[in-house]
């Protein structure tokens, strides 16, 4: 069994946060200091009935939604899981292009690790723990099939792992098929429908590992920060049977005009994640079969309605624990997925369902618990809102701010736009406009969400001045 990594002392941990770091709280205020539940969801576009999906089976994301501030306009600056992750732990946009891929959290961690999500809390005086996939790699260790070192945050985590279920390693559980079958790129499904229990697949075994330890930390004397990743619906789109059950028939097709590829240079690609890493019978195309891109799309909500299903479990353990009064609980997914918009199958690109994703805050004595904030809001935020929320301080450098205004009044605006990166392409996007400057720096496109909420047109050439200020706007604040 792998030792957890020593705790900071106290004075180094000061030291590492810069002269505005408070000292480790003592015993005596720690019983006054909220925890932190982190639940972090892979590849959620926000197909959530609490959103208006009203096909979506998701009862427990729905009411939660009711009793947290829930963001509709949520964005990551790198549609892709480890990059996102390091906007999530950072706090930053991309400054090296290696924060562009799945490699960013380790890269030069040793710079900036202590002054990362986990590690303001470990130097505030909190236990940390991380469980399935909160950082690229699930575990957190990176070596061969992410089972032994390097760790990618060392240090940080007071114990970071993943489940013991029939999956040999955490990259099989990452991708894992029923019962721990791993998958074999090129020839595995990307869609299976086991009909067996929820234990079948790894999320279940994710949430009888946090149950259990809620269940421990009940009992704790010092405040903690736990992070909890669930894998779905990230692909394969695998689940039990009866959650395909549940959506066969019920999920709707895509307008054509909507999954049609654009007639401009546009940020289009061959969705290589679905169509490289996975065999699809036949031959099959979800461009050119549409029963097959209706299978998807049914099967994608499927894992959906599992993964909810799991989380319901974690809800119901920190209710019946006693330990909801005293914890701040957030949801938040990593990027969105592309179920055919565009004709694109994943993310990997700076279309709006690629870049929007749920996001959920809730914490003791907020208020107007349950009202919506439809104001642009950025991954970044995040790390400065709950060092806020729980009076720690925020490193210099971080370039997301506190969400607070958005939690005491959910009318209030937004502040900066959302940038975002992909493949050479940048895009800035407020509250009704995005622009995406592609990488020649001449070919743009503009999409107005007031009129045009699917992406249909490109709007450039009508509005010139537009596409100028938000071009300004964009420059002046490049990541990297």
């Amino acid at each position: 069994m792998r030792r957890n990594p020593p705790r900071l002392p106290a004075i180094l941990a000061a030291c590492l946060l810069g002269a505005s770091a408070v000292p480790v709280a003592t015993a005596a205020n720690d019983a006054q200091r909220p925890n932190v539940l982190f639940i972090a969801i892979d590849d959620l576009r926000n197909h959530l009935g609490a959103f208006g999906v009203e096909w979506a089976k998701t009862p427990n994301l729905d009411a939660f939604a009711q009793t947290s501030r829930a963001f509709t306009h949520h964005y990551v600056t790198v549609p892709t899981c480890g990059a996102a992750r390091y906007g999530l732990l950072s706090g930053r946009r991309p400054t090296h292009r290696a924060h562009l891929n799945n490699g960013g959290v380790m890269h030069n961690a040793e710079e900036w690790v202590h002054r990362s999500l986990p590690g303001i809390f470990q130097a505030g005086g909190y236990r940390t723990y991380a469980l399935g996939k909160i950082s690229h790699h699930p575990g957190g260790l990176t070596g061969g099939d992410w089972d032994r070192p390097p760790e990618e945050m060392p240090g940080v985590w007071d114990r970071h792992w993943i489940p013991d279920g029939p999956w040999e390693h955490a990259r099989s559980i990452m991708h894992g098929y029923a019962n721990g079958v791993p998958r074999r790129p090129g020839r595995s499904p990307a869609i299976e429908a086991h009909d067996g229990p929820d234990e079948s697949y790894p999320d279940a075994w994710v949430a009888k590992d946090a149950v259990a330890k809620l269940e421990i930390l009940a009992d704790s004397d010092e405040p903690w920060f736990f992070g909890v990743g669930f894998f779905k619906p990230h692909l394969p789109f695998a689940a039990p049977k009866r959650d395909f059950d549940t959506h066969e028939g019920n999920v709707p097709d895509l307008e054509p005009e909507i999954a049609a590829r654009r007639d401009w240079p546009s940020g289009w690609h061959n969705s290589g994640e679905f169509r490289r890493n996975y065999g699809h019978p036949g031959g099959r195309d979800p461009e050119t079969h549409p029963e097959y891109a209706r299978e998807l799309r049914e099967a994608y909500t499927a894992t959906v309605t599992y993964m909810d299903r799991q989380l319901g479990r974690v809800f119901e353990a920190l209710e019946e624990t006693g330990l909801a009064d005293d914890t701040i609980v957030v949801v938040w997914s990593d990027h969105g997925f592309l179920l055919g918009e565009h004709a694109i199958w994943g993310k990997h690109c700076l279309y709006e369902h690629s870049l929007r994703c749920p996001l959920m805050i809730r914490y003791p004595g907020m208020t107007a618990p349950g009202e919506m904030s439809d104001a642009i809001v950025k991954t970044i935020d995040i790390l400065p809102t709950l060092a806020d929320l729980a009076g720690l301080p925020v490193p210099d450098e971080v370039h997301g701010s506190s969400l607070r205004p958005q939690l005491d009044d959910p009318a209030a605006p937004s502040g900066r736009p959302a940038l975002g990166y992909w493949g050479g392409q940048r895009t800035i996007r407020d509250t009704r406009w995005r622009l995406i400057v592609h990488r020649d720096g001449d070919q743009v496109e503009l999409f107005d969400y007031d009129t045009d909420p699917y992406e249909i047109h490109n709007h450039a050439e009508a509005h010139p001045a537009v596409v100028e200020e938000l071009r300004e706007l964009l420059e002046s604040t490049h990541g990297f």
